[in-house]
């Protein structure tokens, strides 16, 4: 699959908090590693980082975050 057809809702879906990484998994087959990488490429340098500390936050409060 070209993921990069499906760019844009690949993002939406990431930056969502609702949507976990396992519904991206299986719809996209990108692993985590994988979308980080991508989300790197995509997103702007500060709009990555930003997403990554926010995803990170969540982890540490609740630890299901994006692994439902």
């Amino acid at each position: 699959m070209d993921i990069e057809q499906h760019r844009d809702e690949i993002i939406a879906l990431a930056l969502s908090d609702e949507v976990p990484f396992e519904t991206i998994r299986a719809r996209f087959q990108l692993d985590e590693t994988d979308l980080k990488a991508a989300m790197r490429r995509w997103l702007r340098p500060g709009s990555y980082r930003a997403w990554r500390e926010r995803v990170k936050q969540f982890r540490q409060r609740h630890p299901s975050y994006k692994s439902r």
